[in-house]
């Protein structure tokens, strides 16, 4: 089984919202079903059939997250130097051939969002940089073309104070 880097917040995350479903959602859900199916002829029944359908996706989510929380390596990167690039990086970069800079952090696939910079570590650029140092530059290779980086800068910067789309309770439910 391969081991899924990730923060203790996002462990914690994963396993609030697996308790929240299998608790307290996925109860609820099979009460409305139960209470649809109560009303008499199921085949043309949508509340019925709309409960049976929430608690499959339930299920699915909870198989999801099941495994997620089996392949879980919880990592502590404020306890890193951070002179070589490894998980929780902030990494400023230097583009080479357009010489624009780039900053990206590497983090987990579920802590993720490339489009303001954090970036998984299975991403090729983030398997680039794993151990580089500043000064060091790297190459990319791309289905159309090969980049050329060069790394300006490391630091640690908490991976959840970087994120904008923080999951809650509420993103838990199924509406």
């Amino acid at each position: 089984m391969t081991k899924e880097p990730m923060t203790i917040e996002s462990y914690d995350l994963l396993i609030e919202e697996f308790k929240y479903l299998l608790e307290v959602e996925k109860p609820k859900t099979a009460k409305e079903k139960l209470e649809a199916a109560a009303q008499g002829d199921r085949s043309e029944n949508a509340d019925y059939h709309a409960a049976k359908e929430k608690l499959r996706f339930i299920d699915k989510r909870l198989f999801f997250l099941d495994s997620m929380i089996q392949k879980a390596q919880i990592i502590d990167p404020s306890l890193f130097k951070h002179d070589r690039v490894s998980f929780g990086s902030s990494v400023r970069v230097l583009k080479i051939n357009s010489d624009e800079e780039e900053s990206y952090t590497i983090c987990g696939v579920l802590e993720s969002e490339p489009e303001i910079g954090l970036i998984s570590m299975h991403s090729p650029l983030a398997k680039a940089m794993l151990n580089k140092e500043v000064d060091d530059d790297f190459y990319v290779k791309l289905p159309n073309e090969t980049k050329h980086y060069e790394i300006l800068s490391i630091e640690y910067k908490n991976i959840h104070s970087l994120k904008k789309n923080k999951r809650t309770k509420i993103d838990f439910a199924f509406h």
